[in-house]
């Protein structure tokens, strides 16, 4: 009898084991497996739990879906209250390499760009980190790239719940704009030097959503025109970005040559927040609401006037 009840004793400990063990096995045979907008395949053993962004809008996509947990740090440009606490790592185009391998990250994002950013995922790659390299411009992009940090997390239902959120959010606003007048918007992004937000940029996705046009129909993200094109185009509304790009902008108003524009004669001229307006993030969504209710008050208040 002895015998028999530790032979049933080890048989049941031995299946405990067991048990245990095969979580841990499927985990290891199951990676992540995601290809970024570079088309690099990455490969995570697990949900990544340490996460650097060096692009704000990541963080603004992991912040909205409640992944705050696993931001281990920031950019000097990245000033959200919420990440006030967390080291700084550099800039978005200068990284401070020692400084990001000393935390260690599983996953690090980086916004696909300009030649430096393109080199910085290079030697972030060499020096044997996991880096996920993303390209958006507008909505459909915004969304597909919070899906996939949202699936790199481990929190791809999350990340799904928040974009189906923002969709309806959007389509109250077009239901808000629907049969009205579509003005055409210029989008400053600095001046003097006029650089304005091209057809392929946040900008001009939000000025769509809010039921506007881009008076540039330039394909660019950025195009850079002189004010005789300015003055061509006189566009109906006129919006004007403050932030890291346009620090200080001279109110249209006060600039010689623009009194002119149609405009600015109607006072048609809006600042607006370079974080909220030209970055793919969910903000975005905000900033569209907020274009359409300015449009819905001032050309109402036209029409009011006209009658």
């Amino acid at each position: 009898m002895h015998i028999i009840t530790k032979l049933t004793t080890l048989l049941a400990s031995a299946t405990l084991v067991l048990a245990l063990a095969v979580p841990a096995l499927t985990a290891e045979s199951s990676p992540l497996v995601f290809q970024d907008d570079s088309g690099t395949e990455l490969r995570l053993a697990a949900p990544a739990t340490r996460i650097v962004a060096l692009y704000g809008a990541f963080n603004d996509m992991l912040l909205e879906m409640g992944l705050e947990d696993r931001i281990i740090a920031r950019t000097s440009a990245d000033t959200r209250s919420e990440l006030a606490a967390l080291p700084v790592i550099g800039t978005h185009m200068r990284p401070n390499f020692e400084s990001v391998a000393a935390l260690r990250p599983d996953l690090i994002l980086q916004f696909e760009g300009r030649q430096e950013a393109q080199d910085q995922v290079r030697r972030l790659r060499d020096l044997g980190f996991t880096v996920a390299v993303f390209h958006g411009a507008n909505f459909t992009d915004m969304f597909r790239i919070m899906e996939g940090i949202g699936f790199l997390a481990g929190k791809e239902d999350d990340a799904k719940s928040c974009v189906a959120a923002m969709r309806k959010r959007l389509a109250a606003i077009a239901a808000t704009r629907e049969g009205k007048k579509r003005p055409r918007i210029f989008f400053e992004i600095r001046s003097p030097n006029l650089l304005a937000a091209g057809e392929n940029s946040m900008a001009s996705a939000i000025i769509e959503a809010a039921g506007g046009l881009n008076a540039v129909s330039l394909p660019d993200r950025v195009a850079r025109l002189n004010e005789e094109e300015l003055i061509r185009l006189n566009p109906d509304a006129y919006l004007v970005q403050k932030g890291p790009m346009n620090t200080s902008p001279v109110p249209p108003a006060q600039r010689p040559h623009y009194r002119t524009l149609q405009a600015v004669k109607m006072d048609r001229v809006l600042e607006v927040d370079e974080a909220l307006f030209s970055r793919p993030a969910p903000g975005a969504v905000r900033a569209a609401e907020e274009l359409a209710t300015w449009l819905n008050t001032v050309f109402t208040e036209e029409e009011r006037a006209a009658d």
